[in-house]
């Protein structure tokens, strides 16, 4: 048996202009994803801004909070150009200076290490050691030699990330001054009083959560970044290959990398070890000893103590989270990643608690059906 099913005009056209809708939409904002990226770090940064900014703007003058984001911004300012300004040139330094030390500590290790010397002669593979040596040499400096012409070709890139950052800042300030006055507006839309009040909750438990582990992370970083630094300057003391000027850039790259949960502290510990093996690796060594104290003390004291308000995620749901953020936005990605998930296992908890009291509703309504048909089957 056939069954043959009719579709007006009307709704066939409809179905198809919906269609339509969604894959121009989705073209939409596949082709805007770049400039949505920078809009959702833009207001994430004015919702870890906000806390900070209304307090000053108390403390200044008139109440101005035109007065207080533009101190908090220079302030931003000043700390990232201070960050750049002390990590990026050690760096660079520490480099050039392996690039061209090179050399010499082949051939001091080729002289100094007579057993070793005696195994390849006796084996004839002074040809091979000769050319590999050889050819270190030459890639060393040839590395050295064109380090500046490799930073000439990353200008563009750095231009780049200046502009897409001033973009990014400039959302962000005038997100920061006209945002209470868009949230305003917003609670005016609502005829139900009761949903207002229950999503005005709602949304200040996702506020509460962003505020509180942004300024708990940026504690624990400021905690971690002087720690290292000071381990770095005590070293120094006593291996004078260390230069003590090391410290700050070891301190900066640990406060800006131990902000990416999980695995960002041991990036950061393990570039300074790096940096520091550069001129002595016995002092590279106690560093990792040092780090790897640190990080007992990290997790099971300052962690604990700072984070008192925990976002209750699992040890997974935060490195999957972690991940994901890195892999799509980057360094920036790693450190929302966490506020966002503990902004969404607040709206799951809220929908499921909804589920669970709709649910007992259900039962007790049930409940008193059943027992009013008893008690009516009773009486008669």
């Amino acid at each position: 048996m056939k069954t043959r099913i009719e579709i007006d005009t009307k709704t066939f056209v409809r179905f198809w202009l919906v269609v339509i809708g969604f894959i121009a939409l989705a073209a939409f904002l596949y082709g805007a994803r770049n400039a949505l990226i920078l809009l959702a770090i833009a207001f994430f940064l004015a919702l870890a801004f906000s806390r900070p900014v209304a307090w000053l703007s108390k403390k200044l003058p008139g109440n101005s909070r035109v007065g207080a984001t533009a101190v908090a911004f220079i302030a931003v300012v000043a700390i990232f150009s201070t960050v750049v300004v002390l990590i990026i040139p050690p760096i660079i330094d520490q480099s050039t200076k392996l690039a061209n030390s090179l050399p010499s500590l082949l051939d001091n290790a080729k002289t100094q290490w007579g057993g070793l010397n005696d195994f390849i002669l006796q084996h004839n593979l002074q040809p091979q050691i000769d050319q590999a040596t050889k050819s270190v040499k030459d890639s060393a400096l040839s590395w050295a030699g064109n380090l500046g012409q490799g930073l000439l070709s990353g200008v563009g890139s750095v231009i780049v990330f200046f502009t897409t950052s001033l973009i990014v800042l400039f959302m962000t300030f005038f997100m920061l001054i006209e945002g209470p006055e868009w949230v305003s507006r917003t609670w005016l839309l609502y005829r139900d009083k009761d949903k207002m009040r229950y999503h005005k909750k709602l949304l200040g438990r996702m506020y509460n959560v962003v505020t509180g582990y942004v300024t708990g992370q940026v504690t624990v970083s400021t905690i971690d970044g002087i720690a290292a630094g000071l381990a770095v300057f005590v070293i120094s003391l006593f291996f004078h290959e260390v230069p003590s000027s090391l410290a700050l850039p070891v301190a900066a790259l640990s406060f800006v990398l131990s902000m990416i949960p999980m695995f960002g502290a041991t990036i950061a510990g393990t570039l300074a070890a790096v940096l520091i093996a550069l001129n002595s690796v016995p002092a590279a060594i106690i560093y990792i000893i040092y780090f790897f104290i640190y990080q007992q003390l990290e997790n099971n004291i300052i962690v604990p103590t700072v984070q008192s308000k925990s976002l209750n995620l699992s040890a997974l749901t935060i490195l999957i989270s972690v991940t994901i953020g890195v892999f799509m936005f980057g360094l920036l990605g790693g450190i929302i990643a966490i506020p966002i998930a503990g902004c969404i296992r607040i709206l799951a908890d809220e929908y499921l608690g909804r589920v669970d009291d709709e649910r007992e509703s259900d039962v007790r309504t049930a409940a008193r059906s059943l027992k009013a048909r008893l008690l009516k089957k009773k009486d008669a």
